[in-house]
């Protein structure tokens, strides 16, 4: 007898599975087959526990691998359902709105680079099959680039991709199997989620506090089984949270017994930092990967990043990377060291980050006035604590012109990020953000009463 896959109907006798790995996966088929679609229902955990003896907990269990990769969704009394295909908000500019975007996430186009200097003096000989994928200028820098920052004990290898999405893609790709848990920050960064869920890795949750990823929240990972820890030293988004060296320090000793879990370190925000750079990563970890894109200084369109690695690491890279397939491009690589090693872009790069921090120090201090204490972090944007929903927030800013981003849609296991908002206000004039912080207090106001 097959599947009901009548709308909104309970869908059970074709699941099986004895283990929730298993239950997990035939549901997974049934939902790639199309026997249920999204918005169907599934039976309820007493009921399906019951259908295939086994403990409740298991179907739990079962149930909650799904919900974590992203397959389905809880609605508490509404019961748990197929999800839809886009569950994953994505970066960038809204689309079709007349609204000032304020949730964009994007670096101010004022403070990008002009690279048409450096264009006219990259376009050297060609680049033939069989040739270093790596580009040999670019490696040397990048190679003082990232040692500067890493124990002079541990062997480095790099590897060359198409951004630090590209690369942590790769990266958990060479080291997991469908399934496989990996312990991310939450709150987390939009990329990460939909790159893990994907996928089909069990993203599991690791609270952020002031100090960065938790110490207690890394040990539960730990114990849960992850395989693969992906974590921001810098700028977190959307909390705007660093590591101070301290927590850095803790961090290192839960994992110094557990060497061979995969860290990846995305420090995403580098060369605008203006916070020194502490790592999770030991002399004594086998599997570490540190990635550094370019997109925040040098501009979203240009694709690449340098990761510094292990070298067994780097060779399961290598084998992903291939000369005349997948390699990135020389010209953007010999574009990204004329624009690096600049000294006056590299000026600009500085005095760019130094924007930055001080237009969100400013809105800070205006939201603190509206009764909304905040404070700036490090990196692009604000994370706003409001004391109330962020959704009902973010109505009210809409009446008033606005579009900002709830602190929900970063959210792994829920907790305060629905009462926040992350806001892209660097690139507002004096009287702008007056008016934005006004609107948000009134926007709080109106929600709390």
């Amino acid at each position: 007898m097959g599947a009901d896959t009548k709308k909104g109907a309970v869908h059970i006798i074709d699941i099986e599975g004895r283990s929730a790995a298993e239950i997990a996966d035939s549901l997974r088929t049934l939902i790639e087959r199309g026997a249920l679609r999204p918005g169907d229902a599934l039976p309820p955990v007493r009921t399906l526990a019951e259908h295939l003896g086994v403990n409740r907990n298991t179907a739990v269990s079962a149930y909650r691998q799904l919900m974590n990769a992203g397959v389905v969704i809880t609605l508490g009394r509404g019961g748990t359902r197929v999800a839809g295909g886009a569950a994953v908000a994505q970066e960038g500019f809204a689309a079709d709105t007349a609204l000032r975007d304020i949730g964009t996430g994007n670096p101010d186009p004022a403070r990008i680079p002009d690279p048409s200097h450096a264009l006219a003096s990259i376009a050297r000989r060609p680049v033939l099959y069989g040739e270093p994928v790596i580009d040999p200028d670019l490696a040397r820098w990048a190679q003082d680039w990232m040692s500067a920052d890493l124990p002079p004990e541990i062997p480095m290898h790099l590897t060359v991709t198409s951004g630090a999405g590209d690369a942590v893609e790769r990266l958990l790709a060479q080291a997991l199997t469908r399934d496989d848990a990996v312990a991310l920050e939450d709150p987390c960064f939009l990329t990460s989620i939909h790159t893990v869920r994907v996928a089909g890795y069990r993203p599991v949750p690791v609270p952020i506090d002031d100090e960065g990823m938790t110490v207690e929240g890394l040990r539960a990972a730990l114990d849960h089984g992850v395989r693969a820890v992906i974590c921001t030293p810098r700028a977190q988004n959307p909390t705007g949270a660093s590591l101070t060296e301290r927590r850095a320090a803790e961090l290192r000793a839960v994992l110094r017994d557990h060497p061979y879990v995969l860290v990846i370190e995305d420090d995403h925000y580098s060369l605008l930092s203006q916070l020194p750079y502490h790592s999770l990563i030991g002399p004594e970890h086998r599997r570490w990967a540190l990635v550094r894109s370019v997109s925040k200084f040098l501009g979203p369109d240009m694709c690449l990043a340098v990761t510094a690695s292990d070298p067994e690491t780097a060779d399961r890279l290598a084998m992903r990377l291939t000369p005349g397939t997948t390699w990135v491009s020389h010209l953007l690589q010999r574009l990204v060291r004329a624009l690096a090693t600049d000294p006056e872009i590299t000026a600009g790069i500085r005095a760019a980050g130094q924007h930055y921090a001080a237009r969100n120090t400013a809105f800070a201090e205006l939201l603190t006035t509206e009764g909304i204490p905040t404070s700036a972090g490090d990196g692009l944007n604000v994370w706003v604590p409001l004391g109330a929903p962020a959704r009902a927030v973010s109505e009210q800013l809409m009446r008033r012109g606005w579009l900002a981003r709830p602190g929900d849609e970063f959210a792994l296991g829920g907790g305060e990020a629905s009462d926040h908002l992350r806001l892209t206000v660097h690139d507002l004039d004096d009287d702008d953000l007056q008016k934005l912080a006004a609107d948000l207090g009134a926007s709080v106001r109106a929600v709390r009463r």
